[in-house]
């Protein structure tokens, strides 16, 4: 039901035929590893307004709580009731944050309580069913059953926009939860500021001490009908000190609230069949910057014109590529890919320009957009580089908005994982290097060039940060100095690659050789007695006990050496001389791909599942995703074109569980993106992609420059995966390597398939 019902409606201006919304499901991914969202946004939106079918805490018995990491995304395919409707999501992550200002209304008796999923009636919860749940691009709705309640919701830019249809004439309440939040604890909420302007406007604020540090965003809030009356409730422990402000009834009708643990409710008459809207508006700077955000946004109450604008921008987005492809099934992945591409990373700054910094200080972005939410481990692989091919402008202003964030730190490092003007420095490398050095490499960033490689370099030199100081002086990182020194130092090492290519670049020769040098530390780290990268300790001898299908403890992030071993993406071919030649090489990858690796090995790594596993090779989690591309390597493109086909097949499908990992902000789906054309980037900072097997029949990407590039497959079908020739605007290409500047020159290219 959620997707085809679609297929009824006609955006204004835009025949049937022409829509590419419709083959859209956002429900792909919300089931098991996917962690995306349902809900409403538009392209890169500050809001996210989706559906949080319930709230576990981060710790239990004062230990982390494994449950919560179902959770990432507030929704889970599985769950029987939900809580309410919160306006701030991550899309794909494996670790979480944000679930601000959730809404939920509710009929009867007031509760401020959200009760239990088991007995939602003591709380305001309510059950729900996907057969009366409907999810399409910047359009949620769903029948809360306990209330009788139709809960439709869509957005702008930075407001989210909801309509509530009640059953009959009775008592609402439309309830205002601050306290909830996705990887909440007791002590996350920092405070919390409430200001009741008049009986149908309210701002605020809400401070989190979270996945980042110090999270400040600023709410706007009002109703389309007056309520009739209000109140709220702190559920913060007691203490001792509670200074006057209990000469006041706070709880019934007070205008000027504050505390840790508040909600509200805000109470209503209504008729049968009477709908209630409500708009809220983000700001990362002021309260009065979120009222400004949504009357400049949604001056009206139009809710169907909102959610049309907000669905003109995704045909927009996704026009960017118009595909032929062999299968309905094929076109709601593929779009749903691109879909789930533009979800991430976010704006973060008002209308007028202004945003909060890294230093804390309002900054006023001048001819660029800003953006938050980096996660750039996952994301420099494939989604950047996607961004650079078909929304090159985004991607430069992303690389702004990294480039700011250096300038505000006062560590003077550029973005690891950021977000909401902080960074969590969560996974491993300083991928924003890559980022930057292919936007570079390729023309997209027009900016301080120079400035940009002395931010690269700065941010490589800093001694401080996870082992780089032992890996400047030793060429890795020891294993006594980090649980995953293998993986930083190969990541550190690809890092360093690229800064020597943009060095070599902007004609920097002192700093191409330094990190040049740096770019082969990777080989520290390689045990020739046993063939695989292993942990290597201070003294220069490597771990003893060390097992190579594990994927925890081992000296890697998120893997195991059987994957890990393979990324030197920057210098595949030294790779494969030291693994031992072409033989070694193909043995290797053969085994990886069918070789089992029993549950045992990654039982306790969240990130990585039964579903997410072919063979060892593991693509529901990223460090590998270039893998099925070294076959080319060998001298084996036809065993290239196999696996990367059975990926194809087996890692994404349809439905709410059609994403086999995290889809990590986009990176899973860049993957698919590229890989369906027939090419990928094998090392961003390069400017080649290396060949594949298209899934397309033909594709039309429509490029910013006002060209178009056409990929055409010539005798395509379900058993011709394999590519007999390439034509480049009619010419051979050889070598299996494609180059961005060939793409955005235009033209076309032809891959001529056979089964054999």
């Amino acid at each position: 039901m959620h997707r085809f019902i679609c297929l009824l409606f006609l955006l204004p201006g835009i025949s049937r035929a022409q829509q590419l919304i419709r083959y859209v499901d956002p429900m792909i991914g919300t089931a098991k590893m996917g962690h995306t969202f349902p809900g409403a946004t538009v392209p890169f939106g500050s809001v996210q307004l989706s559906p949080d079918t319930d709230t576990v805490s981060y710790e239990f018995n004062g230990k982390y709580n494994p449950e919560v990491y179902t959770f990432c995304a507030g929704y889970r395919y599985q769950d029987p009731t939900i809580t309410g409707f919160s306006h701030t999501h991550f899309s794909g992550t494996g670790h979480s944050d944000l679930g601000d200002f959730l809404v939920m209304p509710t009929t009867g008796r007031l509760q401020l309580n959200p009760g239990t999923a088991d007995k939602p009636e003591t709380g305001f919860r309510s059950r729900f069913s996907h057969d009366r749940e409907h999810a399409e691009p910047n359009y949620y709705s769903v029948l809360l059953e306990d209330h009788g309640i139709q809960a439709e919701l869509t957005t702008s830019l930075r407001t989210g926009f909801h309509r509530y249809t009640f059953p009959e004439k009775e008592e609402a309440h439309i309830i205002l939860d601050l306290t909830s939040g996705i990887y909440n604890y007791d002590a996350k909420n920092v405070w919390t500021v409430v200001r009741v302007l008049n009986d149908s406007t309210l701002t605020g604020y809400r401070q989190t001490n979270g996945w980042a540090r110090t999270r400040t965003v600023y709410f706007s809030m009002t109703f389309s009908k007056p309520f009739k009356s209000y109140g709220s409730k702190n559920f913060e422990k007691g203490q001792v000190y509670r200074g006057f402000w209990r000469k006041f009834d706070q709880a019934d009708n007070f205008p000027d609230l504050a505390g840790r643990q508040l909600r509200m409710h805000f109470d209503f008459d209504v008729e049968a069949g009477e709908q209630i809207m409500v708009k809220l508006a983000l700001s990362p700077v002021s309260m009065a910057g979120a009222t400004a955000n949504r009357e400049a946004e949604i001056p009206h109450w139009d809710f169907d014109k909102t959610k049309a604008e907000g669905q003109q921008l995704w045909e927009k987005e996704l026009a960017k590529i118009r595909v032929k492809l062999p299968s309905e099934k094929d076109y709601v992945n593929f779009y749903t890919a691109m879909y789930h591409a533009a979800l991430m990373p976010t704006v973060y700054m008002d209308s007028d320009g202004k945003y909060r910094g890294l230093d804390y200080e309002v900054h006023q972005a001048k001819g660029f957009t800003n953006y938050t939410s980096f996660s750039l481990w996952d994301t420099f692989r494939a989604f950047h580089p996607y961004m650079n091919l078909v929304n090159p402008s985004r991607n430069a202003d992303m690389v702004q908005s990294m480039m700011e964030h250096y300038r505000q730190s006062t560590l003077k490092m550029l973005p690891v994982w950021s977000h909401y003007a902080n960074d969590n420095w969560c996974m491993s490398g300083y991928h924003s290097v890559s980022v930057i050095a292919d936007a570079i490499i390729k023309g997209v960033y027009k900016g301080n060039a120079a400035e940009a490689l002395e931010a690269c370099v700065t941010t490589a030199r800093q001694r401080r940060y996870e082992g780089i100081g032992a890996y400047i002086d030793k060429g890795y990182v020891p294993d006594e100095t980090n649980g995953t020194s293998v993986s930083n130092t190969l990541e550190y090492a690809y890092d360093d690659w690229c800064i020597a290519m943009l060095a070599r670049h902007l004609g920097k020769e002192d700093v191409y050789r330094e990190f040049l040098k740096r770019s082969e530390n990777w080989r520290n780290v390689y045990d020739t007695r046993i063939g695989f990268m292993r942990p290597r300790l201070k003294d220069g001898t490597f771990r003893e006990k060390f097992d190579v299908l594990d994927t925890h403890g081992q000296g890697f992030i998120e893997g195991n050496t059987w994957n890990y071993t393979l990324y030197v993406p920057h210098d595949p071919e030294a790779l494969k001389e030291m693994l031992g030649g072409e033989k070694r090489l193909i043995r290797y990858l053969d085994s990886l791909f069918t070789m089992h690796l029993p549950d045992e090995f990654f039982a306790q790594t969240e990130d990585i599942t039964r579903e997410g596993i072919i063979g060892n090779y593991v693509h529901g989690n990223e460090p590998a995703h270039h893998v099925a591309y070294l076959y080319n390597l060998v001298g084996q493109p036809r065993k290239a074109q196999e696996r990367i086909r059975m990926i194809l097949s087996h890692q994404y499908d349809n439905g709410a569980d059609g994403l086999r990992g995290n889809d990590d902000c986009g990176q899973m789906s860049a993957w698919y993106l590229f890989s369906s054309l027939g090419f990928y980037p094998v090392a961003p900072g390069s400017e080649e992609y290396w060949i594949g097997s298209p899934l397309v029949h033909e594709a039309v990407l429509s490029l910013e420059n006002g060209k178009t590039f056409t990929v055409e497959s010539v005798n395509p079908g379900p058993q011709n995966v394999h590519v007999q020739k390439i034509l480049l605007n009619g010419k051979p290409l050889n070598g299996f390597r494609l180059k961005h500047s060939d793409i955005v020159k235009g033209g076309k290219i032809q891959f001529f398939m056979t089964a054999q």
